[in-house]
């Protein structure tokens, strides 16, 4: 495949000409017909026709949109092998499935077969930072695996350490586990560390020493709370009279949380990473922005995984804000009274894809807004080849409702082209799927057959048509005629 490397070497600026700009700053200024120039690993510039130094590569960037990279806060990235496997699941399915049977059957080469697809997946969308909420960790031959292929990769991401087959307290006092954060969890640039966990409400709070060893490892933990059936009230309440809920603390869903929780989490400064696709698929819940919006809840945005559903943030957003309006109009309707203005704004959900993950892993101060002096993380839509693409009226409402991975034409993160001309560069995607077929390969030898093809096509519930009154379906029937 073309790799579109050059004329993108090391060190020599480049500058996007004549783009529309949304900067997602705190003016929510969006910029016609502007330059953003890029040097080493930094925006140096915004505005138009800027004067740029001799060598600058120049991007066509007309007719498109400037944005910044994209950030998702809560991927199981180890799952992406099994892409849309549970496509008929619901959330016990996916519980069955990987946390009781056959998740254990996964080897560290599997964990990094996941990775890599999906770190890979993320660049071409458009989504320059990743959590990788890795709970398939069993051992540190896994971390180790996972975080190779997170390496391996021209991206952003925060290693989200988790091992849904060990009680916390049990896997982050094992040595070995400490060991792997002395080697690895660097907490560089690219790579951002974190402790992935969920509190079973056990009034006894088993999950303390966990909390204990992110203290003391000075990491933010990252939890699935307000989960139907799975996490619930009292692991909010449990975390909140132990003092272990901080602004750095992300709350995955929070789709059932009473309003105490949803007042805990305020008062605390946390956010929720909402997963949209997911929780009104599975059965988390209801998609919560519409309460966390009426808290004052910082929201950020995430796809969950790939064994579901699609690893891109428009969906994310789409199906995001179609879920709060929805919500807005049913409750409104229940009160006999019409929705005449939409609270939620598309420019609100472009900016929880960007600034807003920016803010829950703590880089709000260099990520998720095109500024100068801001790391160069950015994506230009630009397809000139798709009817779709014009005319470009509202910047904000087109990104949400109109675009699509196939739109992205070029990615930058940390000031490297990682995609150009809709073409990713340096990366062999010949070699990315034989390591995932390996490992599907791999997975269904582990599992068999019949254990495979029943995992993939769950029973379905019987139903019954509702009994109807009428007693005829063909209208001549009833002795008179359409006029």
């Amino acid at each position: 495949m073309p790799i579109h490397s050059a004329p993108f070497t090391p060190g020599r600026p480049f500058v996007f000409r004549d783009a529309t700009v949304l900067t997602v700053d705190r003016a929510h200024r969006v910029l016609p017909r502007t330059d953003v120039l890029v040097t080493g690993d930094r925006i140096t510039a915004v505005g138009p026709r800027l004067d740029v130094p001799e060598g600058t590569v120049e991007i066509d960037a007309a007719g498109g949109i400037v944005m910044p990279g994209m950030i998702d806060t809560h991927r199981h990235m180890w799952q992406t092998a099994m892409r849309g496997y549970g496509a008929d699941w619901t959330l016990t399915q996916y519980f069955v499935w990987y946390y009781l049977e056959h998740g254990r059957v996964f080897r560290p080469e599997d964990i990094h077969a996941g990775n890599l697809l999906s770190a890979v997946e993320a660049l071409d969308a458009g989504v320059t930072t990743v959590v990788d909420w890795s709970h398939g960790l069993r051992t540190v031959d896994h971390a180790d695996a996972a975080v190779d292929a997170l390496r391996s990769v021209p991206g952003r991401f925060v290693l989200a350490y988790g091992n849904i087959h060990q009680a916390p307290a049990e896997w982050t006092a094992a040595p070995e586990f400490r060991d792997f954060v002395r080697r690895r969890a660097t907490g560089d640039d690219m790579l951002g560390f974190q402790l992935a966990f969920d509190v079973t409400g056990d009034p006894e709070f088993p999950e303390r020493p966990a909390f204990e060893a992110a203290r003391e490892l000075g990491v933010p933990v990252t939890t699935h709370a307000g989960v139907w059936g799975a996490t619930d009230d009292s692991g909010i309440r449990l975390m909140h009279e132990h003092g272990f809920m901080t602004p750095e603390t992300v709350y995955v869903h929070a789709s059932t949380l009473s309003a105490d929780s949803y007042h805990r989490i305020a008062a605390t400064g946390g956010s929720v990473s909402v997963s949209t696709e997911s929780e009104q698929s599975a059965g988390q819940g209801y998609p919560t922005t519409w309460a966390l919006r009426a808290h004052g809840i910082p929201v950020s945005l995430s796809m969950d995984t790939s064994v579901w559903w699609s690893g891109d943030l428009f969906s994310a957003m789409r199906t995001t804000l179609g879920a709060d309006r929805a919500r807005e109009h049913l409750e409104a309707h229940a009160r006999g009274e019409t929705v005449t203005h939409a609270a939620l704004r598309a420019e609100q959900v472009v900016e929880w894809a960007t600034a807003g993950g920016a803010r829950a892993i703590g880089r709000s101060g260099d990520l998720g807004s095109v500024e100068p002096g801001r790391k160069a993380d950015l994506v230009l839509l630009r397809n000139d080849r798709s009817p779709v693409s014009f005319p470009l009226l509202n910047p904000h409402g087109h990104v949400v409702f109109q675009a699509q991975r196939g739109d992205v034409h070029t990615v930058v993160v940390n000031g490297r082209v990682v995609k150009y001309d809709h073409h990713l560069v340096g990366v062999d995607l010949a070699v990315v799927r034989r390591t995932a077929e390996r490992s599907v390969e791999y997975l269904r030898s582990a599992i068999g057959e019949d254990a495979w093809a029943a995992g993939m096509n769950p029973d379905v519930p019987e139903t019954k048509v509702l009994d109807n009154p009428y007693t005829y379906t063909d209208y001549r029937s009833s002795g008179t005629r359409p006029r």
